[in-house]
């Protein structure tokens, strides 16, 4: 069975291989991923870690 290759975006929630990762500018703990759909778009994201939102 073939993998799927990639990682879920952190706004959207879809499995993407086109995507940005980053620490969380709030707390630097947490790894953000936004496809580019999302970045393009202005998606906003959650930290899940200590609730820092940004587009």
């Amino acid at each position: 069975m073939a993998q799927l290759a990639g990682k879920i975006c952190t706004s959207c929630g879809r499995l993407t291989s086109a995507y940005t990762e980053f620490k969380c500018p709030g707390c630097g703990k947490s790894t953000i991923i936004r496809c580019n759909e999302c970045r393009k778009t202005y998606n906003k994201y959650k930290c899940k870690e200590c609730g820092f939102e940004g587009p």
